[in-house]
């Protein structure tokens, strides 16, 4: 099995220096190849592909910018392995991360895998509050940290892999931003591909991000749910709906303090006691314990705002998706 890494990269050479390092340190003894595809950038990271160029087995591609999605698309046409593996431009990867992905398709082949992210040591306080929010079980049900059933797990784009015959099947990765990878896992589905957790070939995914940039990329997670849900109306799930049913419970439970019923707003608040206590003991810091309360809810009103915003135009008023939210929508240039 020959895998190509694909890495669209936008913007960010300093953040695919790092990365590229860090692949430097892979214990992986067989052949493979680098895929980084220049999406449309005014930042351009040929220079740090070049200083990579005798280490590491690195092809450079530019092209106009049109998105994540469709820069993956490029990426796996032009690539010369029978396996792809898809990164993030903002994530390390650990010395054992492809031996553990051939150990898992030697010993039970999918043609599509995901696996989880962690906080790396050296990530910021504010880093590693994101990285508890994204991916607690106490938050998202930990889809993004391992605990999503294996058997029926959806990879996230961040780190996944995908056969070049599921890929050619498939044609990849839509338009949508995000979301184009739950949508390619339902593609698949349907299809009769299978996609696997595979709990071991975890990234440190860094998230360069600030509080602002949190916000906004969570809002378009909320945004982006119930436009799959209109896709896919069957793989609809209750669960869609905390982040929002969490915000209203909130509010409600604040006006139900002026008159003198305290019990929902104590629930939140011994909700929030959880997150601190559980943040604090797995990242062995009060300090991220606190940053991931705002995290937390940062991460659910934005998201759950979204959400209700996107579920009232396209769901009820049925509205086309592309007109009501076109900022979620890139346009292919291939």
């Amino acid at each position: 099995m020959f895998f190509s890494i694909i890495i669209p990269v936008y913007n960010r050479p300093e953040e695919l220096e790092e990365l590229l390092s860090s692949l430097l340190l892979l214990e992986y003894s067989k052949e493979y190849e680098i895929v980084i595809i220049e999406d449309g950038s005014t930042l351009m990271s040929d220079g740090i592909c070049s200083k990579f160029q005798n280490k590491l087995n690195i092809s450079y591609y530019y092209k106009a910018n049109s998105g994540p999605g469709d820069s993956r698309n490029y990426g796996m046409k032009v690539a010369k392995g029978d396996y792809f593996i898809i990164f993030d431009s903002d994530c390390l990867i650990p010395p054992n991360y492809l031996n553990e992905v051939e150990t898992e398709l030697e010993s039970n082949f999918v043609d599509c895998f995901g696996g989880s992210d962690a906080a790396h040591s050296s990530f910021t306080n504010i880093q590693k509050a994101i990285n508890f929010a994204m991916t607690s079980f106490l938050t998202t049900g930990g889809i993004r940290g391992g605990s999503e059933k294996i058997t029926k797990f959806q990879p996230r784009s961040f780190n996944m892999g995908i056969s070049k015959v599921a890929f050619e099947t498939s044609n990849g990765f839509g338009n949508i931003h995000p979301g184009e990878d739950p949508d390619l896992s339902i593609r698949l589905w349907k299809l009769g591909f299978k996609t696997r957790l595979f709990p071991n070939a975890f990234v440190y995914h860094k998230r360069r991000i600030d509080w602002e940039k949190f916000s906004t990329q969570v809002n378009k997670f909320g945004k982006a749910r119930p436009i799959l849900d209109s896709w896919y109306p069957e793989y609809s799930k209750i669960t869609f709906f905390f982040p929002t049913l969490f915000v209203l419970g909130f509010l409600f439970s604040f006006i139900m303090t002026f008159f003198d019923v305290n019990i929902f707003i104590i629930l939140y608040f011994i909700y929030f006691v959880l997150i601190i206590i559980t943040s604090t003991i797995q990242n062995q810091s009060i300090a991220i314990g606190f940053l991931s309360i705002y995290a937390v809810i940062n991460q659910f009103w934005r998201y759950g705002i979204g959400f209700l915003s996107s579920f009232i135009r396209v769901r009820i008023l049925k509205q086309q998706p592309v007109k009501a939210f076109p900022e979620l929508f890139f346009k292919p240039k291939l």
